[in-house]
């Protein structure tokens, strides 16, 4: 005799795992990878059912299943594909905890965004790119910058891939062009003209407030130092000798503390050449330390950029006289302005200018500016050193 074939109210057969509720749902049972039962419903059982009056919409029952197989035959763990977005974040950083405290800093910042946003507490297996893109639509509205978007995209895209490797989800919904979806805003990175900066430097000289800027705006004009590298800078890091600045470690300062870092990118160890202009800033400069504080920070000490209070300058205080100072200059230049200007467009305005020398190949430049990716300086590979860039910025007067 027969078994007696399961059929639902419109009299169709129903599969194994299969069954309608007397509400007039399906559900379908199968054993998770975890070897745990496990449940799926939806109003319908195939596409050719209409999703009754009021409720949900959700996909055919047997599409489900078929998802369903389809993972557990690639070894899917949909256990772990209920995590949400922001606990799969709190996993991701739990596996990767030896970062640099700026960096645990921007974690929580991003942690914090999540949490706020409906994408933080959506199941990581149902989030679609079309999720990831209103995020980022969500995210510009609020007024984020583009690089910060970009940025927070990025990290975003790493711990999908986690979840990946995890075999929670197949595919990464971050997995897109930024560009594409909002629009890259930022304003290009402009360099000083030879004449711009030639008028600030005269216009420092003379002016009571911001002639403390001259020597640090010479140095970082001459030597395409990071300002935080700057900052960090300590007697110690000069070879006076043989006319290197010793770049190892930056300094920051943040809800009132100093503390020191590496910097940026392994390739910010670095020797940097100094002109004569620059040794001369640093000499300068260092006449005056006589209200230098005996302040020692994470084993780092005798500070040659200080502030009136004697304790060591750091770089958003530059930023901020930067900004006060080109506002007072174009006061007196309304026929002339000058862009705005930051301690980075020091930096930018350098390795432009060292650009243009034949005589440096893109290694040694690569090498002088601290870049991690060539692609970042020139956009090819060379070999050089620290010894043949010096020889070639001999003849450039900066």
């Amino acid at each position: 005799m027969s078994k007696k074939l399961r059929e639902d109210e419109k009299g169709r057969e129903l599969y194994k795992g299969e069954t309608q509720r007397k509400d007039g749902s399906y559900v379908y049972k199968y054993i998770g990878a975890d070897g745990k039962p496990k449940y799926e419903s939806s109003w319908r059982l195939t596409k050719a059912d209409k999703i009754p009056k009021g409720k949900r919409k959700v996909k055919p029952l047997r599409e489900i299943e078929k998802e369903i197989q389809r993972d557990l035959m690639d070894g899917i763990n949909s256990t772990g594909a209920e995590m949400t977005v922001c606990r799969l974040f709190q996993k991701h950083t739990e596996l990767n905890p030896n970062v640099r405290e700026s960096t645990k800093k921007g974690r929580e910042w991003l942690l914090k965004i999540l949490q706020s946003d409906k994408i933080g507490n959506m199941r990581i297996k149902k989030v679609k790119p079309s999720d990831a893109k209103a995020w980022a639509i969500r995210m510009k509205e609020k007024g984020y910058s583009y690089q910060t978007v970009y940025n927070h995209k990025r990290f975003l895209k790493a711990i999908f891939y986690t979840a990946m490797e995890d075999d929670f989800i197949r595919k990464n919904p971050f997995n897109w062009n930024l560009e594409d979806v909002i629009g890259n805003d930022t304003e290009s990175k402009t360099a000083l003209t030879n004449e711009q900066a030639d008028k600030l430097l005269s216009f420092m000289q003379t002016d009571k407030t911001y002639r403390k800027l001259y020597n640090a705006f010479m140095l970082l004009l001459n030597t395409g130092l990071r300002i935080s590298e700057l900052c960090g800078m300590g007697i110690k890091d000069i070879d006076f000798e043989n006319g290197y600045i010793h770049v190892s470690h930056q300094l920051i300062f943040e809800n009132g503390a100093y503390r020191i870092e590496p910097p940026k990118t392994k390739a910010g160890v670095r020797e940097i050449p100094m002109t004569e202009f620059a040794l001369k800033a640093i000499k300068d400069e260092m006449q005056n330390r006589k209200n230098a504080q005996p302040v020692k920070i994470d084993g780092h000490s005798d500070f040659i950029f200080l502030n009136k209070k004697g304790l060591p300058m750091y770089g958003v205080a530059y930023a901020t006289e930067f900004s006060a100072m080109i506002k007072k200059y174009n006061k007196s230049h309304e026929e002339e302005p000058l862009p705005k200007i930051s301690p980075h467009t020091l930096r930018h305005t350098y390795c432009t200018n060292m650009a243009k020398n034949r005589d440096l190949s893109a290694a040694d430049l690569q090498i002088i500016m601290g870049h991690e990716n060539i692609t970042t300086t020139l956009g090819y590979y060379a070999h050089g050193s620290a010894k043949s860039a010096k020889a070639a910025i001999k003849t450039w007067r900066g």
